[in-house]
């Protein structure tokens, strides 16, 4: 049984998207229908495990009792370039384990809440986000519906055209129906429908282009963001250590520069004192009395030797 707040999704399982090198972009589309099981409004969203990979348009609205909408979903050019090239080297079986999905939730919504669908787009879209920002917390208590789906990509053509030869072609044939206006008198109505279908096409694909480069830029200034702060992170980490690495290297030089000279004068004084203990175990004291200074030392030392004894003795 349906719950009230589910959509009839269509196609309701997987999503298939046709890679045909001499197409501009290759996309699908999705049918969201309100099932009437209520009078309130049903909001959704959808979302996909690969961002970057899908442009969704519309990703989120609201729809009416008895009302649909149908979201546009565009697989970017470089990517289907890449699953393209995975094809060329694997076959079918490249493509046949594609993890990617989509998630489309919704849930009912009040009537003062649906009352914002009349407001301007921006509004609208802005409410929305903010409602499921609100709805995906852990103590809402909002009753929600998911439903997710598998993708499934299949090469339908092989024949390799650029998207660059492709816009050329498009713009060849606007120009050639353009040239062709000035004959729209002496056309049946029916070559006239055959042209404004034809026109009604290039259109399309022309707008599709322009979306794929839209969101192909969009990806390209989050990537170049995202580095631009990595690095400057990188570098505000690197001065800081090497900030750190300086002040310690400065303190230890410091200190550093003293060790020698104390440990010179440590061995000195340990050499002089062996070589006075050798020299008095030799008795070759008197050899150091040819030294005037130590002369004066060493005399001195024996004349105060016998005015120390006596004051013993008194």
């Amino acid at each position: 049984m349906t719950s009230l707040n589910s959509l009839e999704i269509t196609p309701d399982t997987y999503l298939d998207f046709n890679l045909a090198p001499n197409e501009l972009t290759s996309r699908t589309t999705l049918t969201l229908r309100h099932p009437g099981h209520t009078d309130d409004h049903i909001a959704y969203k959808i979302k996909t495990t690969q961002p970057r990979r899908y442009l969704v348009r519309p990703n989120q609205g609201m729809i009416a009792p008895g009302g649909s909408d149908t979201v546009s979903i565009l697989l970017i050019e470089k990517d289907k370039q890449i699953l393209l090239q995975s094809y060329e080297k694997l076959g079918q079986t490249g493509l046949d384990h594609s993890k990617d999905k989509f998630l489309v939730q919704s849930c009912v919504v009040s009537s003062a809440f649906s009352s914002k669908l009349t407001k301007d787009s921006t509004e609208l879209y802005e409410a929305l986000t903010s409602m499921w920002n609100s709805v995906s917390n852990k103590d809402s208590q909002a009753s929600v519906s998911h439903r997710k789906m598998h993708v499934r990509h299949q090469v339908v053509d092989n024949s390799p055209t650029s998207p660059a030869n492709g816009s050329k072609t498009v713009a060849k044939s606007f120009k050639r129906e353009a040239s062709s206006q000035a004959n729209v008198d002496t056309m049946s109505t029916d070559q006239l429908k055959s042209e404004l279908t034809n026109l009604r096409r290039k259109y399309d694909d022309l707008v599709s282009f322009s979306m794929n480069l839209t969101a192909e830029r969009d990806i390209l200034s989050n990537t170049l963001e995202q580095t631009k702060r990595d690095y400057n992170r990188e570098q505000a980490t690197r001065s800081a250590l090497e900030s750190k690495q300086g002040a310690g290297a400065k303190a230890a030089g410091g200190s550093s520069s003293m060790l020698p000279m104390i440990l010179l004068m440590i061995i000195v004084a340990i050499a002089c004192f062996f070589l006075g203990m050798k020299l008095a175990s030799d008795g070759g004291a008197a050899a150091l009395e040819s030294v005037p200074v130590l002369n004066q030392l060493i005399n001195t030392d024996e004349t105060a030797q016998p005015v120390a004894a006596g004051t013993d003795e008194l």
